[in-house]
């Protein structure tokens, strides 16, 4: 039977999520690196892959040039029903989103499923890979 992992192991990932979502929608693009282990790899819904915090940061550059993410664009990530399963240095983790407009007639404008890796760093819990997949 797996050991029960340390609740403030499962709280500092939700977080984490947290702080992704909230930093795409209001944060510096520089903020997203600390957040990511050097090897990160990221698939977007549109099956796009990125490599590392370089190449995620680009990605972010680019939409928030075209106006359709981050500050100013009237638009928001939420996250809803996380699931997180820790093991040892390594978590998994699985979350519903909604990006939607904002303003007096909010919409949704897309949905779907973060299914997310983790691993423990020297300076706490970092993505190590995120799979962002519409439903």
């Amino acid at each position: 039977m797996p050991t029960p992992a340390d609740p403030a192991d499962e709280l500092a990932i939700r977080n984490l999520i947290a702080r992704m979502a909230h930093i795409a929608d209001r944060g510096a693009v520089e903020d997203y690196a600390p957040m990511m282990t050097p090897d990160a790899r990221w698939i977007l819904p549109t099956g796009d892959e990125t490599v590392g915090p370089e190449e995620m940061m680009a990605g972010v550059r680019a939409r928030r040039a075209g106006g359709t993410a981050g500050p100013g664009s009237g638009t928001r990530h939420l996250i809803t029903t996380v699931t997180v399963e820790v093991d040892g240095d390594t978590a998994r983790g699985w979350s519903y989103w909604l990006y939607v407009t904002t303003g007096s007639d909010p919409k949704i404008l897309m949905n779907g499923l973060y299914t997310d890796t983790f691993r423990r760093t020297g300076g706490g819990w970092r993505f190590s890979g995120r799979i962002s997949t519409l439903e």
